[in-house]
């Protein structure tokens, strides 16, 4: 039973591996998009887990690692998995330690072990087109990434080069969580403020592929719910929950969409350290689940 009667190979472990294959086949031909609303529904979670690895707050057991930033990220990863929509690694933190590698190597973990959980790369680029051409193949060709953060003040011709790559995710900055956000964000542009035209030509205009999202901060929940009536069901990626000050309960009804979800509600330094002891990777995974149930609580 379970054999080939001409060679004696075991078919179960053979039947097994052909549908994680077919599996795998199937989630990466998906769009960025098709797994993000696909992974809300698996995770029952908003949850985005930022990857922003400083080894000064490694706990000790990494301190003399020669691959301690991908060990560590791949530790947090594997704890906190279960809980997450999606990964967020962001690039400087990598870059600054000459990891590019390990961003690579980590990129390349989470879609073998954890397959159907969507990558961005918080690069948040923007240039002449050109140039946006060589950052589009560094971050969906030389990283693999399912999306990028990007700048779209340079206009249109500095986005194309991301936005023709249709299966990827184009993530823009529309109102950001910094305190410096209203310094030009909400300058008047044509009788609205330039948030909200960006918000609004990016949903009208650059999104005929399907594949933008936005960047808005959780720190200014009234001008979330202006952009979530101007863009429609188009995901928003919502940093600053935690240490910047960002409400949930503010975020999640001022942003999610009408089936209560929409969102990308990033934590990273209150999962990432939330314990630098030898429990790191449980008090990650602790955090994480906090973090979803109290989401889930005003979805």
């Amino acid at each position: 039973m379970g054999r080939n009667h001409g060679v004696g190979i075991p078919i179960a472990p053979m039947l097994n591996t052909a549908r994680a294959l077919l599996k795998s086949g199937l989630e990466s031909a998906m769009t960025f998009i098709e797994q993000l609303r696909a992974r809300w529904q698996a995770s029952n979670s908003l949850v985005c887990v930022g990857l922003d690895p400083d080894p000064s707050r490694f706990p000790a057991m990494f301190k003399e690692r020669d691959d301690a930033i991908f060990e560590f990220c791949r530790d947090i990863v594997d704890a906190t998995a279960r809980y997450a929509c999606t990964f967020k690694p962001q690039i400087a933190y990598l870059a600054a330690h000459a990891a590019e590698d390990a961003l690579t190597r980590l990129i390349a973990y989470i879609h073998d072990s954890h397959p159907g959980i969507p990558v961005i790369l918080d690069a948040k680029r923007g240039d002449i087109g050109s140039t946006a051409s060589m950052y589009a193949i560094e971050a969906f060709d030389r990283f693999a990434a399912d999306a990028v953060t990007l700048n779209p003040y340079m206009g249109r011709d500095s986005a194309q080069p991301f936005l023709d790559r249709a299966g990827k995710g184009c993530v823009f900055l529309c109102h950001t969580s910094n305190p410096g956000a209203r310094d030009f964000q909400e300058l008047d542009a044509a009788g609205q403020p330039l948030y909200q035209r960006v918000a609004e030509v990016i949903s009208q205009h650059w999104n005929d592929s399907g594949n933008c999202a936005l960047v808005l901060g959780a720190t200014f929940p009234e001008e979330l719910k202006v952009i979530r009536g101007i863009v429609g069901d188009m995901p928003l990626l919502i940093p600053g929950i935690g240490a910047q000050g960002g409400d949930v309960e503010a975020t999640v009804r001022s942003g999610k969409t009408a089936d209560g979800s929409g969102l990308m509600i990033n934590s990273s330094r209150g999962i990432l350290y939330a314990s630098q002891g030898s429990d790191f990777a449980s008090a990650a995974a602790a955090a994480a689940k906090t973090l979803r149930d109290e989401i889930n609580r005003y979805r």
